[in-house]
């Protein structure tokens, strides 16, 4: 399977999750894994200074309880009301990589389609699941926009991010639910919208988009990654097919109370902060990246996510040689679409980027 597919068509690949030249599994802890305490983490899209205080007492409560099992019907209200829909269009999950999994294990495609370049989970679920996966895959030139009309008409199962990892791409909503047909279920992933300020594109509300699946998750902004929770919406006789695929107890108790806890209006409040903040911050990171115009690093935009994608010269060379100055970032060349000359920076506090430009400098200058 190859790369090089123009933007519009779809790539066959075979289902046994072998694809050559991309290792799917593959993600941003990868690059921090094992790594000295000094290393400085821009591979990894979650929220430095994370979880909050507040946050962590609530789930340490939460320990005295643990004899008992999970009960999710207070999460699974909190999250509904955080989002004016029924209890009935909300599954908890462990994660929104186990959605991924679940979905691939109870929809019985004949044609799903991945909109590409975006995180990989999905599309290793499916193949895990046994199903023959095609791409579309978005082109540069365009800024790696979603054309709807470069998806199959008779794609029955569409999966597309938004804003997309690692694009920081926020496809519009309108243009999302133009992806919507009878017999089609339509997943749009939104790990990341509550990382943009005001959510202007998230279809998570909507009911009236048919076969919409979108799915949520707690850990980019909470910094939540190792306590696994995230959420599902969608029609509630969709709901119930993934419950019935979904094992007993899958959202552990703590993972609960941190759900129904960042549901509550303060919480709310805070992460619409936190978001205006990381778009500041985002902006300052663009900024300084574009003072290497001249050395031919090239910054992909508009982001709208905590994080931008960017492509350079010998992009290998300066990860390795940024390593070795102190900082991890994120490959590109795993995401189908991509090669060898991109990488994804986390956005992070304007100190940590004015330390991390002057590491590039460095990098650029010993390439």
């Amino acid at each position: 399977m190859s790369a090089d597919i123009p933007a519009g068509k779809a790539a066959d690949g075979a289902a046994d999750g072998a694809v050559p030249g991309f290792d799917l599994r593959h993600h941003g802890d990868a690059e921090v894994r094992g790594a000295d305490a000094g290393l400085t983490d821009l591979a990894v899209n979650v929220r430095s200074g994370t979880p909050p205080r507040w946050l962590k007492d609530r789930i340490a409560a939460s320990l005295d309880g643990l004899a008992a099992y999970p009960d999710g019907r207070a999460a699974r209200a909190a999250v509904a009301a955080c989002h004016g829909v029924p209890e009935g269009r909300v599954l908890l999950t462990a994660g929104a990589a186990e959605a991924f999994v679940l979905i691939a294990r109870a929809v019985a495609a004949r044609r799903p389609v991945v909109v590409h370049p975006q995180f990989t989970e999905p599309e290793a679920a499916l193949r895990d699941a046994g199903h023959e996966v095609e791409r579309v895959l978005l082109d540069e030139r365009d800024g790696f926009r979603l054309d709807p009309a470069a998806v199959p008409d008779d794609a029955d199962l569409v999966v597309v991010g938004n804003p997309t990892n690692p694009t920081s791409v926020l496809h519009p909503a309108a243009a999302l639910a133009g992806l919507a047909r009878p017999g089609r279920t339509l997943v749009v992933d939104e790990a990341f919208m509550d990382a943009v300020p005001g959510e202007p594109a998230s279809l998570a509300s909507r009911t009236d988009v048919p076969g919409l699946v979108v799915l949520r998750s707690l850990t980019k902004t909470w910094g939540l990654a190792g306590l696994r929770v995230g959420y599902v919406l969608a029609d509630p006789e969709f709901i119930a097919g993934l419950e019935r695929v979904q094992p007993l107890w899958p959202v552990s108790a703590p993972a609960l109370v941190a759900a129904e806890a960042c549901c509550e209006p303060a919480a709310l409040a805070e992460a619409a902060r936190a978001a205006e903040r990381s778009a500041a911050d985002r902006a300052h990171l663009t900024g300084r990246l574009g003072e290497f115009a001249g050395a031919g690093l090239r910054v992909c935009g508009p982001a709208a996510g905590p994080f931008v994608l960017i492509r350079l010269p010998d992009a290998a060379a300066i990860r390795a040689r940024l390593r070795e100055l102190g900082f991890a970032v994120r490959r590109g060349d795993t995401f189908p679409g991509l090669g060898p000359d991109w990488l994804r920076l986390a956005v992070r506090d304007r100190d940590t980027t004015d330390r991390f430009v002057i590491a590039l400098a460095k990098a650029l200058n010993d390439a």
